[in-house]
């Protein structure tokens, strides 16, 4: 017995032997084939980070640094730190929280038509439609327009002696003069939503449609055997499963008039009396036409924290009522 274990053991120990190198040479191939995928998601990714770096990143950070400098063009190369001075010029004068509360009027009107109207077309073109297909085609001129000449154009509609937004209010009774749209303090905000609500919404549009398509029909079929009304179909079905949707197009839209400039440079200026100076307007007059970089560029840092916060807060309210498993996403 005592020969028989012996030789058991040996074998055992030969087996061993000969599996080791197995096992190593199975764990190297593992280790290389790792490194192989981090080295080709390192090529794939490493374009886009250079491209981020180079086009935002490095503005973002030179911005910063000038906000925290006395500097204009025609000092540049004589920088003169003044810490915080550039913020506390801005807090101090009352334009940094007018065009703070400008923008987000405009935001939120903007947006929140952009929504109901954009629901209201993807619901109407998701039916059955004659024309379907060309009309979905159609919607999508305003936005394939350019924004400049989308400006003018809407200029030419607000023209208080021949445009035709005087005329058609007017015609109807609505009005009985002319309405200065781009030079009256109550209405060129207005006037400059309108614009920005044609050229916005055929992409609003065109994200919800492709969200209801994406809706199994099953679930409507489900719901009409249970005696659910359209009305129901819409608030239990519909709007529960775009919710994603909803949350992306929406936050895409807010940055999107956040950072709007060419409309309202183009349409107002920012007047008449700062009544359409959003933060983009104000950032620009400061570094650009009163030529104080550094204030300019304070105004652009707080405009970008101001961003943020209200991307944080938005995608904050979205992930109310969801479960762990969303919340982790």
């Amino acid at each position: 017995m005592p020969a028989l274990l012996r030789e058991t053991s040996e074998t055992d120990k030969e087996v061993s032997i000969l599996e080791k190198p197995a096992q190593l040479q199975a764990g190297g191939m593992r280790l290389s084939e790792k490194r192989k995928d981090i080295l080709f998601l390192a090529l794939l990714i490493a374009p886009a980070i250079v491209l981020l770096l180079f086009t935002i990143g490095i503005p973002i950070i030179k911005s910063l640094y000038l906000s925290f400098f006395d500097v204009t063009l025609l000092s540049m190369k004589t920088l003169k730190w003044n810490a915080f001075g550039n913020y506390h010029k801005l807090f101090a004068d009352n334009d940094l929280l007018h065009s703070i509360g400008v923008t987000f009027r405009y935001v939120l009107t903007v947006v929140s038509l952009q929504f109901a109207l954009g629901m209201m077309l993807a619901l109407i073109l998701n039916g059955k439609l004659p024309f379907r297909r060309a009309l979905r085609t159609v919607i999508l001129i305003p936005w394939v327009i350019p924004t400049i000449i989308g400006a003018l154009l809407w200029m030419w509609l607000f023209q208080p002696q021949y445009g035709v937004m005087n005329f058609i209010l007017q015609s109807l009774n609505l009005s009985d003069k002319p309405l200065q749209w781009l030079s009256d303090v109550h209405l060129a905000l207005w006037a400059v939503t309108i614009a920005a609500l044609w050229k916005q919404l055929p992409f609003m549009v065109t994200m919800l449609l492709a969200g209801m398509q994406g809706i199994p029909g099953d679930m409507y079929e489900a719901a009409m055997i249970d005696g659910a009304g359209k009305r129901q179909q819409f608030f239990h079905i519909t709007l529960p499963m775009l919710k994603n949707t909803i949350k992306t197009v929406t936050l895409i839209a807010c940055i999107e008039n956040f950072k709007m400039f060419p409309l309202f440079w183009i349409m107002t200026s920012g007047g008449p009396v700062d009544a359409t100076t959003t933060l983009s307007i104000l950032s620009y007059k400061t570094a650009f036409i009163d030529l104080d970089l550094g204030k300019g560029a304070a105004t652009g840092a707080l405009w970008l924290i101001i961003m943020l916060v209200f991307s944080w807060v938005y995608n904050r309210l979205f992930s109310i009522g969801e479960g762990k498993g969303g919340a982790m996403h």
